[in-house]
């Protein structure tokens, strides 16, 4: 019988929608600028951390083009933060600790298939910091009766999602025609439902093997069939352009000079393949996923609708 959960993180998308899914948990929420009924990470002392069974840490400075994070940061908030709040489980009665990491964590660029058997190779400093917390968890000696479960979700996306799907959602909404249908591509996505059904199993199955496990839905999609089902979704007709890619990224990178909407790095996001195969903890759960791709992506999309 679980007994309450400390959650950081929980003002953050994740967060906000976890506690919203997973409403028949208790939660202790733990937070950098605490509200009434939270605490500060100063005030996480071993009684509060004996109240929980689980440990859910979500807190974290994420990866965000549009915001500029010194390298610095990422560490404070990514290693340093998660290295105290480890030792502090190490060290309570608390069973279990459940640490969001990042399939950015092994690489930015993928070629064919991500699993949990890649040799991790990130290059950015996000990636870095998600990494080195990582490392430093496994290297700890893990006492009998406790349970660690590192998480590498790719994209997640749901109600209040922000990012590229909102700029997708933006085009089709005014109907703009898309502009980068020359670019093929496979991605991964993981919908927040298809996350908080691991995490309640994770939470309520201790059978689960401690480990590292990649999130994603059992589908991949195209950014075109994206856009298509954002189409199919607001009822609107939708029309793909195939510009030639030469075209494309040189207007990527006029984007670059005068901070427009589309930019190298924005194009990159939006066409990129990043396949990520969840093989590993769906066999863990023994339980199939309850949102295919496309019925966690829909649910999404008419949350924005709803949002406006």
């Amino acid at each position: 019988m679980i007994k309450r959960v400390l959650i950081t993180g929980s003002s953050g998308f994740v967060g906000k929608n976890l506690k919203n899914i997973l409403a028949d948990l208790e939660f202790i929420s733990v937070s950098r600028t605490p509200k009434k009924d939270e605490f500060s990470y100063k005030q996480l002392i071993v009684s509060v951390w004996n109240e929980a069974d689980v440990c859910l840490h979500l807190a974290g400075n994420n990866h965000n083009i549009q915001t500029k994070v010194a390298d610095q940061e990422y560490f404070e908030v990514n290693t340093e933060l998660t290295k105290k709040l480890f030792d502090q489980f190490l060290g309570s009665t608390c069973e279990t600790f459940i640490y969001m990491s990042s399939v950015k964590a092994v690489a930015d660029e993928v070629a064919g298939v991500l699993d949990e058997s890649v040799i991790p190779y990130p290059v950015t400093a996000y990636g870095k910091s998600k990494l080195a917390a990582e490392e430093y968890i496994l290297s700890q000696k893990l006492p009998n009766g406790k349970r660690v479960y590192i998480l590498r979700p790719c994209m997640i996306h749901g109600p209040n999602n922000k990012g590229n799907l909102n700029l997708l959602y933006s085009f089709v909404k005014k109907n703009i025609p898309y502009p980068f249908g020359s670019f093929e591509n496979k991605r991964s996505f993981v919908s927040i439902d298809n996350l908080c059904f691991v995490i309640k199993e994770l939470i309520e199955n201790k059978e689960i093997p401690s480990g590292v496990y990649n999130i994603s839905d059992d589908q991949t999609l195209s950014t075109n069939e994206l856009v298509e089902t954002m189409g199919e979704v607001l009822q609107k007709p939708v029309r793909i352009l195939k510009i030639p890619k030469l075209f494309v990224r040189g207007g990527s990178k006029i984007g670059d000079v005068f901070s427009l909407p589309v930019n190298s790095e924005r194009l990159q996001k939006l066409t990129e393949n990043y396949v990520v195969s969840n093989r590993k903890i769906v066999e863990a759960i023994g339980k199939e996923l309850p949102f295919t791709a496309r019925e966690g992506l829909r649910k999404t999309i008419r949350s924005f609708g709803e949002n406006l």
